[in-house]
């Protein structure tokens, strides 16, 4: 069990480290637009900004890890009846989506990004209401609602986590998915224009989504022994048992 929840970061960690031009060409524009909210003063100095683009990551993150404690309480009564296998397929067949509507080989992927607009049509507007960015704290708490912006990307992290079934681990596997993201997001808020021109590349799109397609099928084949906890656990209790008749 163990085993397959480490493989569950690291699977998180490399669909956010692999999906480097989508965050850039998706979220690369949205820090961009927040940097600009930014006083001048701050904006022409990346050490003043540094700290600021540093919030915003740290508000999203944290978002990513309530959403992954939310997934993993609905996935719990699952993976508590053996369904461990199920989530699994399941997240491997959202990753291999994800990795085809990337490389631009399966564009109506973008309907899932539908899932969470009623979650955003609500938040929406408390990020308004944080502009202009004038203190840290406010970096903060807009980077906490840009978290829940609708991103196949997210879902996909969020297939993963539940994969686990258990909240606080499942918390931990998305903040291993925003862990992956943040050199490309990061970049994108001291760097925007040279790495927005990378993210519409073609080649690199097409490169970035084989990659999650051969991580989504390496998933898919990586040995998985959900019930060698339980095993172990009969066998321990039928050696009591044998050892107490004995005696």
């Amino acid at each position: 069990m163990m085993e397959a929840i480490t493989s569950s970061y690291i699977t998180a960690f490399l669909l956010g480290l692999f999906s480097t031009v989508h965050c850039i060409a998706m979220c690369g524009s949205v820090i961009g637009a927040l940097t600009l909210s930014l006083p001048a003063e701050v904006r022409e100095s990346q050490r003043k900004m540094l700290p600021y683009v540093f919030n915003y990551n740290l508000g999203r993150l944290l978002s990513y890890g309530i959403a992954g404690v939310i997934v993993g309480l609905l996935s719990a009564p699952l993976t508590a009846f053996n369904g461990h296998l199920v989530l699994r397929y399941f997240s491997v067949i959202v990753m291999i989506a994800m990795g085809l509507y990337l490389a631009g080989w399966f564009p109506k992927f973008a309907h899932m990004e539908r899932l969470g607009a009623p979650i955003w049509k609500w938040l929406q507007p408390v990020g308004q209401k944080l502009l202009p960015v004038r203190k840290r704290s406010q970096a903060f708490l807009l980077g906490m609602v840009w978290g829940w912006l609708p991103c196949g990307l997210v879902y996909a992290a969020l297939a993963v986590a539940a994969t686990v079934g258990e909240p606080v681990k499942a918390s931990l596997v998305m903040l291993a998915f925003g862990a992956g993201t943040l050199p490309a997001v990061m970049g994108a808020g001291m760097f925007t224009g040279l790495l927005a021109s990378m993210a519409r590349a073609k080649h690199l799109r097409q490169i970035a989504g084989v990659l999650i397609i051969a991580m989504a099928l390496a998933t898919a084949l990586w040995p998985m022994d959900h019930n060698s906890d339980h095993s172990n656990h009969v066998q321990h209790s039928e050696h009591v048992n044998h050892t107490m008749q004995g005696r």
